[in-house]
């Protein structure tokens, strides 16, 4: 059986993420720039194989320049020697309601393990087949050496270690 590739419609995509700030409030992110790509088993998006997804780090957006600069920094992501964050995983079945995979961040690569919802397979009024997920979950910063923190006067930290990932993806199949 003939693999399908199925291409991301960064148009109809969005990839943002979350972080307590002073532990009592929560910044929103995104990344403005990503890519990814998977194959099918077959022309269904039923059991797919060869995830790979990429965001460019100096395309972040938290909607303040001075901490998008900050996190672009060695402090955090260190964008000029580690520009791209990378999940690769080798399959998954829309039936169940997570995938596991690797995330690379400033080239420290751990297992993950995120929530998936599938929302399905769509023809769209231009022909073109489509599928959609979200996918979900939390990450510990500092365990891909995004550290830097502060303490504040009255003891609380600055940013959380975790992180939550949000991502709205819609795939369009390949011809």
């Amino acid at each position: 059986m003939a693999a399908t590739k199925w291409n991301i419609d960064p148009s109809h995509s969005e990839v943002t993420f979350k972080v307590k700030h002073l532990m009592i409030s929560t910044v929103t992110g995104k990344f403005k720039v990503f890519e990814g790509e998977v194959e099918s088993e077959g022309e269904d998006f039923k059991k797919v194989k060869n995830i790979e997804f990429k965001a460019d780090v100096k395309s972040i957006d938290t909607n303040n320049k001075d901490r998008d600069e900050h996190l672009k920094s060695d402090d955090f992501f260190a964008a000029e020697e580690h520009p791209q964050l990378v999940f690769k995983a080798e399959s998954f079945d829309v039936d169940s309601d997570e995938i596991q995979g690797e995330l690379t961040i400033r080239n420290t690569t751990k297992p993950v393990t995120l929530d998936v919802d599938f929302g399905g397979v769509v023809e769209d009024p231009y022909g073109q087949t489509k599928a959609g997920l979200t996918v979900s979950g939390k990450i510990s910063r500092k365990d891909f050496g995004l550290k830097w923190n502060a303490v504040t006067e009255a003891g609380s930290v600055v940013v959380s270690d975790q992180v939550r990932i949000n991502v709205e993806v819609q795939f369009i199949k390949q011809a």
